[in-house]
């Protein structure tokens, strides 16, 4: 993946197979702290502590149609490339939490890319489900939007 919204978009057409009605998308550019957070929150069925474990080996998957599961691990292989981590933190029934970080100044940070494109392409593509998108560079809010 080119660039971090497409990361983005994929973690959040796997919250949306895990029956999500709604999405929270974060994002946190933290200058001072040279740090990128990405946060993406659902609320769908969650995943128990065994899938959390295997969330990220790209040879695991959870849909029936699919021999491989690719988008956590590239989430993670992203972050690591630029200086971050993935931390996935479910419960059965309750959502889940992804949570990605990379270093700012870090040559191998993919660039952010186009986020509202992303978002534009959720909501059309299901516009049943609440959207909250959040964005801020240090701590001021570049953009902030929720669906109704």
């Amino acid at each position: 993946m080119e660039d971090i919204s497409l990361h983005l978009l994929d973690v959040a057409e796997n919250a949306l197979t895990a029956g999500a009605q709604r999405i929270e998308i974060r994002i946190f550019e933290m200058q001072s702290e040279d740090l990128l957070r990405i946060e993406i929150e659902d609320n769908g069925s969650g995943m128990d502590e065994e899938a959390i474990s295997r969330a990220l080996d790209p040879f695991y998957t959870t849909k029936d149609s699919k021999r491989v599961g690719l988008g956590l691990p590239l989430l993670a292989q992203a972050a690591r490339e630029a200086g971050g981590a993935v931390e996935i933190h479910s419960e059965p029934g309750k959502g889940t939490k992804i949570c990605a970080t990379f270093q700012l100044s870090h040559p191998d940070l993919k660039p952010l890319g186009n986020i509202l494109e992303t978002l534009a392409t959720l909501i059309v593509g299901h516009p049943e489900v609440q959207y909250v998108f959040d964005h801020r560079k240090n701590g001021e809010v570049v953009c902030q939007w929720k669906s109704s």
